[in-house]
Parts: C-alpha cells; structure tokens; sequence
C-alpha cells in the first residue's frame, strides 16, 4: 500500500475582518498547527450576487464588509513563504483569476460556482493545480466540471466532496463519495469540512485515505462566520492534524527489518544450536 500522505487546508473564508495583521495571524496559526495550505476567499459583491438581490437583501449587501482587499495578496502570499506553507484562493469573480495568479500556489473553486464553465476554463489555464468542491452537484455535473478542467488544459485535479449545509450533521457526510470519485474520475480526492467533528475527520482519513482535507477555521470565536457552527478553532483541528502525522511514523515501512532501539537484545535471541539465549557467539564475554 502506498504511503498517505494527506494535506490539510485551512480556509479563512470571511472570518479576517479585511484586517491585514489578522490574515497573517491565520497563516501563522495554520503553519503552527500543521496545516500544508492556507485558503482565503476573493470576491466582490456587485460581482457574486445579481443586482435583483442585492437591491432587496440588506444581510447580503453586508457582505461588503467581508470582501479581501486584494492589494493584501502579495503580503500574504509572502507570509505564506515564510512560514513554509501554500498559499490558495478563490476566485468568484473572472478577473479575480488574473489577479490571484501571480500569488497562489493552487486555485480553489467552490461548490457554489462548480456550474460555472467560463471560471473553471480560466482557473485551469493557468496551468496551475485546481481545488474542486461538489457540494450540492450530481454527477452529471461534476462529469462537465471535470470534462471541462481537462479540456481546457488542467493536468492537477483534486475534487472535494462536501456538504453545502453550515454546519453540516454527521449523517449527511456520506463519505463513501469519497471513494466513488476516486474510481469514477480517476484524481485526488477529499473532503471539505463542514461537520467540526473529529470522527468524521478521522473516518475521511483513516478509512476513505482522503488525499485533501478542507476545513474553515477562526482564530478566537470573532470570525463573522463562526456563530454558523461551521468553523474549527485552532485548538480543535492541532491534535487531529498532530496525531495523523504521528500515524504515519507508526506505520512506518512495510519492509521488516531490525530497528536500532532493538540492537541491545538482537544477540540475546535463542541459539539455533540448543535453544538457549544468548547467542553462542556472545557467551564467552558475557560479564554479568
């Protein structure tokens, strides 16, 4: 069986406050914890939503407030270098693509705008790895998508199964999608999180190998998305991210051979010769 060797993602989605010095205590945090990645989100209102309900929806206008500044790219993408840690994004609006892609490591697309052919043509012409969630598509959809992504040049496709629902319960999570992605399309495969359950972390881990895991963090329970129960806090993904990594030193090789730490007692074994312990060859300096 082949080494696994998962990444963990970090998204920030709108929990930053467009507060520069907090985007970069995210970074840190995601590196400090053990995270491969760190995503946030690009987006502008007047260009995520139709006028029709901007107009009449005060709660969605307010979202105005949760737009990233994208003069704060190339600070946190140098944030990123320095703590040794990817830095992502999602595009939500076209432009959006040429602006990230100086900066980011891979593209992320969300579920949400998995419909949208004209974004997932830009994102794969980049030429750079893609992030793909399926919340809410059937397979018919997620066929297109991924027909797409490969028709327009994408040779680095992780496809994310998720839950679009904010928190999501633990029986919806049905992670055997998991492993029918990997047998129907042949990538990368995933969970993006949505439950902040431990369990369904480890059974998306340690029983379907997920290649990626996605979860939505904030730093102190302030992040404008963290009273929906979708969140993890730091303290909560560390020990998850930790105990994985110390897994994979347990399992270690699958070649069986002697380990230092065992060298002391190697001679101590039974001769062949009588069946008593040590080795003959050790007998005769045995000192007590």
């Amino acid at each position: 069986m082949t080494k696994h060797s998962p990444i963990f993602i970090a998204e920030v989605s709108s929990n930053h406050h467009r507060d520069l010095q907090r985007c970069i205590e995210f970074i840190k945090t995601a590196a400090e914890i053990g995270c491969d990645a760190v995503k946030f989100q690009l987006f502008k209102i007047e260009e995520l939503f139709a006028p029709e309900i901007l107009s009449k929806s005060e709660m969605h206008r307010k979202r105005k407030e949760w737009e990233l500044p994208v003069s704060f790219l190339p600070e946190l993408k140098k944030c990123c270098d320095e703590q040794g840690i990817q830095f992502s994004c999602t595009p939500f609006y076209l432009a959006g693509v040429s602006e990230l892609e100086p900066y980011v490591d891979f593209f992320k697309i969300a579920s949400y705008e998995l419909l949208w052919d004209d974004l997932l043509v830009a994102c794969a012409q980049t030429n750079k790895p893609v992030v793909l969630s399926a919340g809410m598509a059937n397979f018919d959809e997620i066929d297109h998508a991924i027909e797409v992504l490969l028709q327009a040049g994408c040779q680095d496709i992780t496809l994310l199964h998720c839950v679009s629902a904010y928190p999501t319960p633990k029986s919806d999570c049905n992670l055997a999608v998991i492993g029918a992605f990997r047998e129907r399309y042949g990538v990368k495969v995933g969970w993006s999180d949505h439950s902040v359950s431990s369990a369904v972390i480890q059974r998306a881990l340690h029983h379907w190998r997920a290649d990626c895991i996605e979860f939505h963090i904030d730093l102190d329970e302030t992040g404008a998305e963290y009273a929906a129960g979708h969140c993890w806090l730091p303290q909560q993904m560390a020990p998850i991210i930790r105990d994985f990594r110390l897994n994979s030193i347990i399992d270690g090789s699958a070649e069986k051979q002697f380990m230092a730490s065992e060298a002391a007692d190697r001679d101590w074994r039974a001769d062949p010769s009588d069946g008593l312990r040590p080795l003959r060859n050790i007998r005769p300096s045995f000192n007590g």
